[in-house]
């Protein structure tokens, strides 16, 4: 089995990852690494709890390890300000014994901290788009001396709409560059994307085709909108549902659900858009502690979530489209552990099933359960087969 010394990093980030614990590669970084270190462009397809954020934040460590200047030398871009936190502590992490210096750039609070970094001088700059575009129009962010660029999350910042600025930030990075390109999905808009602004570009492929992790059970359970949270409460009290995500369509259902949880003293916290940054770091905070049990979220507020030990991710409300399923699902059975997806399917959704299952080639396993009056008595013959008493 392959080691992180076979695929030629140092010393000082082989050392880093033995003090995380990471004793082999994952295949997006066995696959990814070596082709980055050699100075490739990337087009790497990976889901979320792939590794893929060490894929590329260790071989731009090595290139910058012995490179020193003012301006920024590597940009990685993010959808959201949790995925680049998230990405600047595996910089930090993996970093340790390096002398490499970053910045994270992000809306929703004060660019003056942020401005003051980047005059003292860095090696990497990881933000999202819209802060990014704005400290650059302003003179504050130098993109002339980019080597590289990293688009994390590309499908995702595609469906928030971030597709001119990706467009403007290309264009205003040098020619000669590597491009690095991470995706979960091989959209069109992807395909797009990596022909007008890749050269030649390598392909790392992992859980291709919308997959999900094979180390993820994904069940639905068919329920009436109002037996929704009553169904939730029932999956709670069963064992071993200790660190638990909840995922709703809209902030304000997440807000509601956490309060009902607390009510019956299930500790809570909620991570959505009307939050402010602090608030948000707060409740991820007391989540990763086990200060609270569950987290209950929405889909752009929790793109970024980086929380070892979720054993169950639960969509409240089914997502509205099939590749966010995955994304979803993706936050519990990381780093080689097991996990358990449980979906709530009103009658109204079939449809949307259907298109998840199609996507990931699979049909969700159905979980009776004591509330199970939401299908039609067709639907019921239909799936009788496949039903599994597991809840």
């Amino acid at each position: 089995m392959t080691n992180f010394e076979e695929l030629d990093l140092i010393e000082p980030l082989v050392n880093a990852t033995a003090r995380l614990g990471h004793r082999t590669p994952t295949e997006i970084q066995r696959k990814s690494i070596p082709i980055i270190l050699e100075g490739k462009d990337l087009l790497g397809i990976a889901q979320t709890g792939s590794g893929k954020t060490g894929a590329f934040v260790l071989p731009i460590l090595q290139q910058l390890h012995s490179t020193k200047g003012k301006y920024p030398k590597a940009l990685i871009v993010a959808p959201t300000r949790e995925l680049a936190l998230q990405i600047s502590k595996a910089i930090e992490e993996y970093g340790k014994f390096t002398r490499i210096r970053h910045v994270t750039i992000y809306g929703g609070v004060s660019q003056h901290p942020q401005v003051r970094t980047l005059k003292k001088g860095v090696d990497i700059v990881v933000g999202t788009p819209g802060r990014l575009l704005d400290l650059a129009d302003q003179g504050h962010l130098q993109l002339e001396g980019i080597k590289t660029i990293v688009l994390d999350e590309a499908d995702r910042m595609l469906d928030m709409g971030f597709i001119r600025d990706i467009r403007k930030i290309l264009q205003m990075l040098p020619n000669e560059r590597q491009t690095l390109l991470f995706s979960a999905t091989m959209a069109k808009e992807i395909r797009k994307l990596a022909q007008q602004f890749m050269n030649q570009p390598k392909k790392a492929m992992v859980n291709r085709n919308g997959s999900t992790v094979d180390a993820i059970d994904n069940y639905v359970l068919f329920v009436e909108k109002q037996r929704k949270f009553v169904l939730l409460r029932h999956l709670l009290a069963q064992p071993k549902t200790d660190r638990i995500l909840v995922f709703t369509r809209t902030k304000y259902g997440a807000d509601k659900v956490a309060r009902l949880l607390n009510r019956k003293q299930i500790r809570s916290a909620t991570i959505h858009g009307n939050k402010s940054q602090s608030q948000r770091e707060s409740a991820l905070a007391a989540f990763k502690a086990g200060k609270c049990r569950v987290l209950v979220a929405t889909d752009v507020a929790a793109r970024g979530i980086d929380v070892n030990n979720i054993t169950h991710v639960i969509n409240y409300d089914l997502p509205d489209t099939p590749e966010t399923y995955v994304h979803r699902v993706g936050r519990t059975a990381r780093a080689g552990r097991d996990g358990t997806a449980y979906s709530f399917c009103e009658p109204s959704e079939m449809r949307t099933l259907r298109g998840i299952e199609r996507l990931i080639k699979k049909n969700l396993k159905r979980a009776d359960h004591p509330f199970n009056n939401a299908m039609h008595q067709s639907e019921k013959r239909d799936l009788r087969p496949r039903i599994l008493k597991q809840v």
